[in-house]
């Protein structure tokens, strides 16, 4: 059944769900406030003695970004590499043409791949690696600066390299601390085939996206010209090069994702020669100050590691924690700060991160570097809230938003085609739905995921949870209330065994495992339990829709709810006593009540044989998986306040990767084991690995927060969190020792009343936004 709206109607839908308020990040923007702050000394540096090899950049480069912009540095001292990324630089297109099976072709061509931007190379002949001494390259965590440093002919380099989010430019400087010079070359060339100038390209692509990128380079002393296809620098004491680029994407479904009106070659050289009219100096301290604003807000104690770690670079502190299985706090601490430090530097004013961010090394990232809907993005998200960073779930938000006409519009039209094996039995389709892989131009790939709009809203609402702001929930709104009129289309009404009549999900296919066709199936029913009561929610703080609210209500009254199997003692999976997929299976996906939704809870309130049976399914899931899996896995073991697993899972993902396997590569970066030796970057454990760092020490929801739920014994002898974020609108400053709290800051951002837990102690605290209240004196 094609009940698709026309043009016309299109339109004012992409208007009236707020589609068109969104403005592109690339666009002009006046000359920015100049800081003059210096930089803030280093309490959080990553360290190593040895620069990324150009064949292994994804595991040794060193990321940087502004949000938009995001590159690798390889830091050696004869050749700076620099792998450019704009989040927007997508191939494909809206893809709403089904395959023969009424599911969604999934390729490069036609769903479309997030693309290399550019690469940058700077050639400095007489620095190769082995006519230097003493290289040493860090990542300042609390600047945001990749910094190398080597000696020369008694002379000590200093390399810095930054993007800037307000200047909008990727920045490398080339410093010393005496007499030394540098010669070389510097070469932008793009990734497409693109031609152009020494300093700037431009192209576009099939879909009729259009991009660009420029250079700029200015020395100090010497000379620096352009000569034939790079720019030429000979004797200069210093040298600044600064990058811009982009593309004309635009948030705004009616006119095709496009501003016809940007140009992006003209804006990525405005953009290179605004940057290049200041020093390094100032286009570093204006981005340092930008970037502390939000890294500063929150910091994390775990404890103090031995001198012997503390004297090893990170790499070899990664290596020897697994070997020897002491514990590190500090470098799990450092590992939970680089999350922060990848969100920051990943997720402002442009698209979200997908599955490997804003860093590629090449044009071929597996799975497109796509949106996956049924873990993968959520979990870049979780993270945002918990670890003070709340600014940059707006890119999750926004894009939800701007998707919404084309994914409502793509749903009316295809959802109901025959060859769709998730259609709705009930000849019918409204609202919006998703596909398991999304793109940024309203296209989905791979199958249809039916229950994928209940998930995204329950992202969307706890971040209004945590931050309680009315203007994200006006926003959000229309997500949540188009997602609970495509379930009521849905549902089915089914006779249990006792006679009771209860709804159900149609047809589905429990992520990644097991039929493709079940009804029922116990992830659809918890999403679209919580969907349910959120929207209710809304709607009464909104005062909107009362009428349909009631609605809603009655159908959440009548949703089948899984029980225990008798056969395996797990919750089910499915409606069937039978285990229909893999013991192991890396998803957690009939869980999703326990973490991230919270109806399955130890505290009295979840029936015993429930709680007990969610226990059973986490323990047979087991302790080994993917790194997204091992955090999601630690995330539930902490909400169980089972210390110690939840711990080892955290431990699990900082081991170090080898030939491809399961762990941390050099640089962090999380690596999944494909097998047969081949190992991918996929960001998400790194952002969900703090999640569960935080969750350890603080549960929460809305009017009530648990304080050191799930410590490790590791953690337990001293520790502080400050800058925490809590369901229910409040930030939490805590401090513990010898594992209890010791003090306890509660903020309110929003929220009012909540009761505050330690063991047997309890103390409710009311306070105004912007008030706060200590607490001491915790019972063991």
């Amino acid at each position: 059944m094609d009940n698709h709206p026309s043009r016309r109607s299109f339109l004012a839908l992409a208007a009236a769900t707020g589609a068109l308020a969104s403005l592109p990040a690339f666009t002009a923007s006046a000359d920015p406030q100049r800081s003059t702050e210096p930089l803030a000394t280093p309490r959080h540096r990553l360290w190593w003695q040895a620069p990324a090899d150009d064949g292994s950049m994804i595991t040794q480069g060193l990321p940087v970004g502004n949000g938009r912009l995001g590159a690798l540095a390889g830091n050696d001292s004869g050749r700076e590499l620099l792998l450019v990324t704009d989040a927007t630089l997508w191939t494909g297109g809206l893809n709403d043409t089904l395959d023969s099976d009424g599911q969604f072709p999934y390729g490069r061509a036609d769903f479309g791949s997030l693309t290399l931007l550019a690469r940058l190379t700077v050639e400095i002949p007489d620095h190769d690696l082995g006519a230097v001494s003493g290289y040493r390259r860090t990542l300042d965590l609390d600047n945001g600066v990749v910094e190398a440093s080597y000696v020369r002919s008694g002379v000590t380099y200093r390399r810095q390299v930054f993007a800037s989010r307000p200047d909008d430019v990727i920045v490398l400087h080339l410093g010393q601390d005496g007499g030394g010079r540098y010669t070389g070359t510097v070469t932008l060339e793009g990734t497409h085939g693109e031609t152009g100038t020494a300093e700037s390209f431009a192209g576009s692509f099939a879909n009729g996206l259009r991009y660009a990128a420029a250079v700029k380079a200015y020395g100090d002393g010497g000379s620096v010209r352009v000569s034939g296809s790079r720019i030429s620098f000979t004797d200069c004491r210093e040298l600044t090069v600064v990058l811009s680029g982009g593309t004309d994407y635009a948030p705004n479904a009616a006119a095709g994702y496009r501003d016809p009106s940007l140009d992006p070659s003209a804006l990525a050289r405005s953009k290179a020669r605004a940057a290049a009219r200041h020093s390094a100096d100032s286009l570093l301290r204006t981005h340092a100050a930008d970037h502390r604003a939000l890294f500063g807000r929150f910091d994390l104690s775990l404890g103090r590691s031995t001198a012997e770690q503390r004297e090893l670079d990170t790499w070899a502190r990664v290596q020897a924690r697994a070997a020897t299985g002491e514990p590190d706090p500090e470098l799990e601490a450092a590992y939970a700060q680089f999350g922060r430090y990848l969100m920051i530097a990943g997720s402002r004013d442009s698209l979200p991160m997908g599955l490997q961010g804003l860093w590629l090394d090449g044009n071929d990232p597996d799975w497109m570097g796509d949106y996956h809907t049924d873990i993968n993005l959520q979990m870049n998200y979780w993270m945002a809230d918990r670890l003070g960073l709340s600014e940059c779930f707006d890119a999750f938000t926004d894009y939800c938003v701007d998707q919404l006409p084309s994914w409502t519009d793509t749903t009316r039209r295809l959802f109901q085609d025959s060859r769709n094996r998730y259609r709705n039995s009930r000849g019918k389709a409204a609202g919006w739905t998703i596909a398991i892989s999304t793109n940024p131009f309203g296209g989905g790939g791979w199958w249809w995921h039916p229950a994928g709009n209940a998930w995204l809203c329950q992202s969307l609402w706890e971040h209004y949870e945590f931050t309680r702001s009315r203007t994200h929930l006006e926003k959000i709104y229309p997500l949540l209330k188009g997602a609970c009129e495509f379930w009521e289309a849905r549902l089915l009404t089914t006779t249990l065994d006792d006679g009771r009549e209860v709804l159900i999900a149609d047809s589905d296919w429990s992520p990644e495992q097991g039929p493709l066709d079940a009804k029922g199936i116990t992830y659809a029913q918890e999403l679209v339990w919580i969907l349910f009561g959120n929207f209710r929610t809304a709607a009464a703080e909104l005062r909107r829709d009362a009428g349909y609210a009631g609605t809603i209500g009655k159908l959440r009254d009548r949703l089948y709810l899984p029980v225990v199997s008798p056969r395996t003692g797990w919750l089910e999976e499915w409606m069937s006593p039978d285990n229909l997929g893999e013991t192991t299976h890396r998803h957690l996906s009939p869980l999703v009540n326990l973490f991230p939704g919270d109806r399955i809870r130890p505290d009295g309130s979840t029936p015993k044989d429930i709680l007990a049976g969610a226990t059973a399914l986490l323990t047979a899931r087991g302790m080994d998986s993917y790194g997204w899996s091992n955090a999601w896995r630690s995330l539930c073991w902490a909400r169980l306040k089972n210390a110690e697993k939840a711990y080892q899972l955290v431990v699990n993902n900082l081991k170090p990767s080898a030939n491809g396997s399961n762990g941390s590569a050099a640089n962090l970066f999380d690596i999944m084991d494909m097998g047969g030796g081949r190992g991918i970057f996929q960001i998400d454990a790194n952002f969900g690995t703090p999640a569960a760092v935080l969750e350890m020490l603080l549960y929460s929801r809305p009017g009530y927060l648990e304080l050191l739920p799930a410590l490790p014994d590791a953690w337990a002898a001293a520790g502080k969190v400050t800058g925490a974020g809590a369901r229910g609108g409040f930030v939490v400053d805590l401090s513990w020792r010898d594992g209890r709290p010791t003090e306890a800051r509660i903020r309110s951002v929003g929220g009012r009343t909540t009761t505050v837990a330690h063991g047997g102690t309890t103390r409710t605290v009311t306070l105004r936004p912007g008030q706060s209240v200590t607490l001491k004196d915790f019972a063991r």
